[in-house]
Parts: structure tokens; sequence; C-alpha cells
């Protein structure tokens, strides 16, 4: 990495707001960008309430000492919202104005695909972005890992296997219901992990319940009294499922919704290891003066992506993995 020099004598200064849904790990974030930031003699104006805070002028100012003890907290110190305002373009034009008003040098943000498209909206307008990919979905294609993922994985896993537990002790169908409107991949991982029968993802169209029986009773006549359905919120409700099932086969079926549960909590030590060196990564890229870019981890390395390309392509889903965790289900 190139050397980068500071000059002492002209201290400049950087927003930073977390936007949209809270993610595990986005506290880490947090204190790798105020640390290596104030660190490089670069102020921090923390912007509270994501992007509707930026619009109300909601800010603190942020030193070392206000980021100690945070790393091994969920959710986020500077809280986070949805803004309405930020979809229209008299929104964006007023966020930019102040993040002017305020002198930022650049404004970083700390979210997903929405959050950073309102980051992707101020460039335009002048203000300079750095991005850091925060959402539990691993939904941007630009980047291999996004924070929080893992432990919201992890949650999952862990809830399933308890949920197997008596699922098997009863013979029943367990519904179990993750986060995932659109993506996918956190059921995906969390029916490879937990060894479900079939997982309900949005990347394959519409609900096919009929499917879904007859996987259950080929699975019976297979000698497999128990089964577990993972279900992405964006696909159903797991509470409707489980009663057509039961419905169907007169199997005892139950569903589960873990819901928020999978956004809280401690972040794991794979979240708190990204979200820490992309934190610093985003300020190092800032020091280097680079513009209007997201921190990415690709190949095994930490670099970062023009944001307006690192938006523009979707991840496609992985149905190799799909196929491998249908076939080692049974």
């Amino acid at each position: 990495m190139d050397e980068i020099s500071i000059d002492m004598d002209n201290r400049k200064k950087i927003g930073l707001l977390t936007s949209g849904g809270d993610a595990p790990g986005m506290n880490a974030a947090i204190r790798a960008v105020v640390r290596a930031a104030v660190n490089s003699n670069v102020s921090v104006i923390g912007i509270r309430h994501g992007y509707d805070g930026l619009l109300k002028a909601d800010i603190v100012e942020l030193g070392a000492k206000n980021v100690s003890e945070i790393m091994q907290l969920g959710g986020t110190i500077l809280k986070t919202a949805r803004s309405a305002d930020m979809m229209a373009s008299e929104g964006q034009e007023k966020a930019a104005n102040i993040c002017k008003i305020l002198a930022l040098d650049a404004l970083f943000v700390i979210g997903g695909d929405g959050s950073l498209t309102g980051g992707l909206a101020l460039s335009r307008l002048g203000v300079n972005i750095i991005g850091i990919p925060g959402t539990i979905d691993l939904d941007l294609d630009c980047s291999d890992y996004t924070i929080g993922f893992d432990t919201a994985v992890n949650t999952g896993t862990e809830a399933m296997n308890k949920i197997r537990d008596t699922s098997s002790s009863h013979e029943r169908v367990s519904v179990v219901q993750v986060m995932g409107r659109n993506c996918g991949y956190i059921a995906l991982w969390c029916g490879a992990t937990a060894g479900a029968e079939e997982m309900l993802l949005p990347e394959n169209g519409a609900l096919d319940i009929d499917a879904v029986i007859r996987t259950i009773i080929q699975n019976r006549s297979k000698g497999k009294n128990h089964n577990l359905i993972v279900v992405a919120e964006g696909v159903g409700s797991a509470i409707d499922i489980a009663k057509a099932i039961e419905d169907a086969t007169g199997i005892e079926s139950r569903a589960t919704i873990l819901g928020y549960l999978q956004r809280g909590g401690a972040p794991s030590a794979v979240d708190r290891m990204h979200a820490s060196a992309m934190g610093y990564e985003a300020v190092m890229a800032y020091l280097r003066g680079e513009r209007n870019r997201v921190v990415v981890y690709k190949r095994g390395e930490y670099m970062t992506v023009d944001l307006e390309e690192g938006l523009a392509v979707k991840r496609p889903f992985n149905h190799r993995l799909y196929q491998m965790i249908k076939m080692l289900s049974v």
C-alpha cells in the first residue's frame, strides 16, 4: 500500500452514518472509521438516524474514546432509520446542501444496497461518498462479503439446530422463516448448515406448495420422518405454509419466524474482522484521494470499486450450492 502523508495543519472533516437495516458488525466498522480517521488527523462527525438524521442535521462529533467498548455490541450506536425523503430529488438536494454546510470532505455510508444507492444520488450532487457494505443479506455482487451475514447465518443455524431436535422427537415438519425479502442467501446458507430438506427462495420464483408437499411425502417414503423447511421472508409466510402442509398431509407442522432475531446480538468474530478491515480501508481510500468508492472484499483481498459500477450488478444466485444442499438432505 502507498504511503500516505498527512498535513497536520490542515485538519479535514468527514461525516459518518449507518442507514437502512442494522447489521451485526456495524459498530466495529464505526470504531474502525473513527479511530483510523482520528489517528490520521481527520475529525469525524457522526450522523444519527441515517439519512433522516442527515436531513435534520442530527450530529455529534466522535473521538477515539467515543467508540471504546462498542465492537462487541449489536445494532449501531449511531442508530438507523429509513428515509422516504431521500427517495425524492428534493430530499437528496437538501442532504447534499447540508453536507456542504457542515463542510464535510466526504460522507462515509455504512449500509446495504438502498443506503449506497442513496449515497450514489448524493455523489451526483457533488458529495464524495465512501461506502462500506453493511447488510445481512449478502446481496451486493461487487463484494464477496457484506457485514452482518455471518452472524445472521450463525443465529439462524443455532435456532434451527434446536428446532430440529424437537421436530425429530415429534416426527413433524418445521417451517422456519428467515430474513431475506429479495435475496435468499441467508435461507440458502442456513439450509446448508442446518441440514434442511427444502429451501424456499425468492430466486426460485413463486412458491409452489405442491412441490414442497411432494418433497415431504417422498422423504417420508425414504424413511425420513421429520423435515425442516427454510423459507425466506420474501417467498411467503411460514405460518401459511405450515398450515397448507398439515392440511394436505395430516403431518403435524409448526412454523417459527426468526425475524429480527437475526439482526441482533453480538457480531461474530468473522463480522468483527471484516467490519474492522473495511472501516480502516475506507479511511485509507479517502486519504489517498479516492472519490465515490465502495470498499469490497474480493478474492480474499480488501479493495475499493467505483460506487456506481459496484451497484450496477446484482449478485447472481448460486444454483450449484442449492443443488448440493438438496442432494445432501436425504
